[in-house]
């Protein structure tokens, strides 16, 4: 029996440490690390919600994951998983880069996927179902909408994956609304409840009538609501928490990443020494992302009046109204290659620089990297060039 255990033990590894040999399901314990509690509605129920599809898919494999991880706390608790017998782990925030590295550094045998990361090596690759095409349409809904001319985002951090929906949001908000500005408030913190209200009150103040946000619980919705006031769903649908008022959103699928990314170490076709060059950036042509209120509701039908009165003149002279533009972008960039890029050039920040020239479409690289802001950008910005 233990010469027997032996001999399977002994296989895995040949399989993670680099032959390109099919593996069982049932030897593959997957194990993921979220940034916040799992009911937070927002980033963490997300990517709970495609942990459980990966099972669904893959129904042989074992999963487990540990939630509300500090930063500080990766390399510990992937000591944890590991020793549970986690062979492949899964962290799911930015901010777990420099502890997943070193754990990928340590544990050489074991598989790593970092979620928003950027940096790689042999047994870590990154993955991202990126939202930049859909805060786009998002962007087109909210310059729809605004009375005021001002729209509110609340933002998490300011790193580039953040700054490049702020972008894309505010480029759809000015081509549907010329005079409009979005006006921009940091939180320094992914799950803040508290500071998410406070901000979007202040925003209110200051004459906001929409809003956008990147923080992972449906306050910013529910503040919005309580005034009337348009918003999105952020990750997972908050419909339910304001039903009158979400007018679209950003919606994932993590799923249809970690799927793949499973499915082929199972195949043989990831293992633990070819990673260094995997980098997943997955889009709505892929399935990875989606743009709705909630599943299959790309408009509120409270909003759908509204957003058909409103025309917007094209580059070639037409005549849509957003409700149609929005359809229209949503139709080009679900093709691949896509027939539509929202940063296609001529593009410039708000200080006057060209970033992209006219008919330039910027590289995965270069968003990945962005800095700069949309001229319509209003509020700090770290790191601006």
């Amino acid at each position: 029996m233990r010469f027997a255990r032996q001999l399977a033990v002994l296989a895995l590894i040949t399989v993670f440490c680099g032959t390109a040999a099919q593996v069982n399901e049932t030897d593959v314990k997957a194990c993921w690390l979220y940034v916040g509690p799992v009911g937070d509605y927002g980033f963490s129920y997300a990517q709970d919600l495609g942990r459980k599809a990966t099972a669904a898919d893959l129904p042989g494999i074992t999963t487990a994951y540990v939630e509300a991880v500090a930063e500080a706390d990766v390399e510990a608790t992937v000591d944890q998983l590991v020793a549970d017998g986690c062979n492949v782990v899964f962290g799911t925030s930015f901010g777990f880069g420099d502890g997943l590295l070193a754990a990928a550094e340590r544990y050489p045998d074991v598989i790593f996927g970092h979620a928003t990361g950027v940096e790689r090596a042999p047994n870590l690759l990154t993955y991202m179902a990126d939202f930049y095409q859909v805060y786009y349409v998002n962007g087109l809904i909210a310059g729809g909408l605004s009375s005021s001319g001002i729209v509110g985002y609340i933002g998490a951090f300011p790193i580039p994956e953040v700054k490049r929906h702020i972008d894309a949001f505010a480029i759809g908000v000015k081509e549907a609304n010329p005079d409009a500005k979005v006006v921009v408030r940091w939180l320094y913190n992914w799950f803040d409840p508290a500071g998410a209200k406070e901000a979007t009150e202040a925003l209110i103040a200051d004459g906001a009538d929409v809003f956008a946000f990147t923080e992972d619980t449906p306050t910013v919705a529910q503040t919005a609501a309580a005034h009337g006031y348009p918003s999105f769903s952020h990750y997972a649908s908050m419909l339910p928490y304001a039903p009158d008022t979400i007018a679209s959103g950003q919606l994932v699928n993590w799923g249809v990443l970690t799927t793949d990314i499973l499915g082929k170490v199972i195949d043989g076709t990831y293992t633990s020494t070819n990673l260094a060059d995997v980098d997943y950036f997955w889009l709505l042509a892929q399935g990875a992302v989606e743009v709705g209120a909630e599943p299959g509701m790309v408009i509120n039908p409270a909003y759908e009046e509204a957003l058909m009165e409103r025309t917007v003149e094209l580059a070639n002279g037409d005549r849509l109204s957003v409700y149609d533009l929005a359809l229209l972008r949503i139709e080009e960039m679900a093709t691949d290659p896509v027939a539509f890029d929202p940063f296609t050039g001529p593009v410039y920040d708000r200080k006057g620089n060209l970033v992209y020239a006219a008919g330039v479409t910027p590289s995965v690289e270069e968003l990945l990297g962005l800095q700069w802001a949309a001229t319509n950008v209003e509020g700090p910005w770290e790191g601006e060039p």
